[in-house]
């Protein structure tokens, strides 16, 4: 694969309906898929560093190549199936928390500055290309897994609730801003990789099942149902 390609849906801009939340901030980025199959294949470029092209339910692709920046960073370029080029700019702050700054194919720029809250967890805040702000609030549960609150541009709060099923891997309530409820069920597969099976506030179910390449590379198949 070329080292200068290509992530996918998980683009660091697909939205997730919170209000006009900024894409950058979906709290389930693979979420936003199209119904029927889409499949995700990861494999190491030269650098060593894993790049990604995703084929959706018709044949399009988007590739995501990853490479690593002059200040040592991982950088990354999109490439969406109609040609339109995202780049990703990471860069440390002055907290040693890694920001970000994501250009669109038609030059918007959308920022995310992330810093530790007073409760050692961290936050960030995103900016979109017409100024939009959408806050990301992680605080510890109880439980001890980490909990999310999303507010977007126009006030509109999405709630994520981790909790640890009875097969001890963590699932997921997410709350949108409507009242709508997304549940994320994830379970272990005979491979030992975490499959996960997303139930949309609507009814649509959509199934994520991962493998391991020969190389380490984890793919993803991806099968969304209509409601």
């Amino acid at each position: 694969m070329n080292t200068r390609r290509t992530p996918l849906l998980l683009l660091a801009l697909v939205t997730f309906a919170v209000g006009g939340t900024a894409a950058a901030a979906a709290p389930h980025k693979e979420h936003k898929v199209k119904e029927g199959t889409t499949t995700v294949h990861r494999e190491k470029g030269a650098d060593g560093l894993t790049d990604k092209t995703v084929t959706g339910p018709k044949g399009g692709t988007r590739t995501t190549d990853r490479f690593r920046g002059t200040d040592g960073t991982v950088d990354a370029t999109i490439t969406g199936r109609n040609g339109g080029v995202t780049t990703i700019d990471r860069s440390k702050g002055a907290d040693g928390l890694a920001d970000k700054t994501v250009t669109g194919p038609k030059g918007g720029v959308t920022t995310t500055d992330r810093y530790r809250g007073a409760d050692g967890v961290v936050d960030k805040t995103i900016t979109g290309p017409q100024g939009g702000v959408t806050t990301v609030d992680r605080s510890k549960g109880a439980d001890g897994l980490t909990d999310k609150t999303v507010t977007g541009p126009k006030g509109g709060v999405t709630t994520t609730d981790r909790y640890r099923g009875a097969d001890g891997v963590a699932d997921a309530t997410i709350t949108g801003p409507k009242g709508g409820v997304t549940t994320i069920d994830r379970s272990k597969g005979a491979d030992g990789l975490v499959d996960k099976t997303v139930t949309g506030a609507k009814g649509g179910v959509t199934t994520y099942d991962r493998t391991r390449n020969p190389d380490g590379t984890v793919d993803t198949t991806i099968v969304k149902a209509k409601p």
